[in-house]
């Protein structure tokens, strides 16, 4: 198989607007963008990771059916590599360079609101278009505005879709259909995601708190995430995938850990490594009683020596659907600067789980690389995705 690379990142989410602003709050283990906000959940102010940036408009061209803050936030991330994709364009044409994007949420707040207008007053609102509803409708917002004539398509896999995303993205390069490939993963936040978890006691009324015996639960946020994927060799290559099914319950993990374990080492395997040789992991860590029951056992029996990891979902808020392309972009930072995302909690480690190895504020990759990191997504109906990151080989 082709070698893949990651040759462009756009970022926005929580921590900052592009690049920059995300990597200076991000390795600093900064929190400002979790903030306590009421009027999402009716009675409740909760914290909530939210873009607080001004985002672009949706172009005017494309405003009748596509303007929603979930592809505002998109394109705040794609216009960061939107030379990248204008060069790829020149060189391949339009024809061969494809989008493939996770989301969950897409438009729905905006139709969400359009809806209850509906049931209040009767009457559409002159602004409703169902197309905000519609799961499609990221993926295809992005491919027009970039006149992109590829492969296009949305995954919706909850959590994992933006990790997914980079897989499917990797099999289309590998499979000769595409010769560049715009992927990641964006949800915005809406109330219906952010109801539906305080209704399965899921939220944490305080600031979330991964693989602490006090930990409560998620905090929701809000991210945009994409890359350019190319076969051409750059400084960041996808060294290997992994993905599993273990279909154990609707909501709740498998308590064994047996998909995330198989996700994980399917993703070794795929790039030819030890578990040894991993130098850095960017942990699921949700902060809710199960995850982090189920994944400290998993993470202990792939890594029995060992590994340093975080959670960076309390920095962030957990961005659903663009988590998995969230994290495999702090990876990317992270191969790029040097440092590495720490854990942010209260130190009051779970007597019931095994010891991870988290990391403190300050700690850097290896000088001499190669540097290999790898990134875990885990979802709803048992679904498990896993990437690899590392150094050019």
């Amino acid at each position: 198989m082709s070698a893949t690379y990651l040759n462009a990142l756009g970022v926005v989410c929580a921590l900052g607007t592009g690049k920059a602003a995300v990597a200076e709050a991000l390795f600093a283990g900064d929190a400002h963008g979790l903030r306590a906000e009421a009027g999402w959940i009716p009675g409740h102010a909760l914290p909530l990771g939210a873009v607080r940036t001004s985002l672009p408009e949706v172009p005017a061209i494309l405003r009748a059916n596509r303007d929603n803050r979930c592809n505002r936030l998109l394109l705040a991330a794609a216009r960061e590599i939107e030379a990248d994709v204008r060069a790829a364009m020149a060189k391949y044409g339009s024809d061969r360079i494809g989008v493939v994007v996770g989301t969950s949420t897409g438009g729905i707040e905006e139709a969400t609101t359009g809806l209850a207008a509906q049931r209040r007053d009767g009457l559409w609102p002159t602004d409703y278009r169902y197309a905000h509803q519609e799961l499609a409708g990221p993926g295809e917002c992005l491919a027009e505005w970039l006149d992109l004539a590829g492969p296009c398509y949305v995954i919706s896999t909850a959590c994992t879709a933006g990790a997914r995303a980079l897989i499917s993205a990797q099999r289309l390069l590998q499979a000769d259909l595409c010769d560049a490939v715009v992927c990641g993963g964006v949800d915005s936040l809406a109330r219906l995601p952010l109801n539906g978890f305080h209704a399965l006691g899921a939220m944490d009324a305080s600031l979330c708190n991964p693989f602490s015996r006090k930990r409560r639960g998620i905090n929701i946020g809000e991210a945009a995430a994409l890359f350019l994927m190319t076969r051409e060799r750059g400084a960041v290559q996808l060294l290997g995938t992994g993905s599993s099914s273990d279909a154990y319950h609707m909501s709740s993990p498998d308590p064994e850990g047996r998909g995330a374990i198989a996700a994980m080492r399917r993703a070794l395997a795929d790039a030819g490594l030890g578990a040894a040789q991993i130098d850095y992991l960017n942990l699921h860590g949700t902060a809710t009683v199960h995850n982090d029951a189920m994944e400290a056992p998993a993470v202990a029996a792939v890594f029995p020596q060992g590994v340093p990891c975080s959670s960076t979902k309390s920095l962030t808020g957990h961005t659903l659907a663009a988590a998995g392309a969230l994290e495999a972009a702090f990876c990317w930072l992270s191969l790029h600067d040097g440092r590495l995302p720490p854990q942010r909690w209260d130190g009051l480690a779970d007597p019931a789980l095994p010891a991870l190895p988290f990391v403190e504020t300050g700690a850097r990759l290896p000088a001499a690389g190669p540097r290999r990191l790898m990134s875990s997504s885990f979802a709803f109906g048992g679904n498990n995705a896993c990437l690899i990151l590392g150094d050019a080989a």
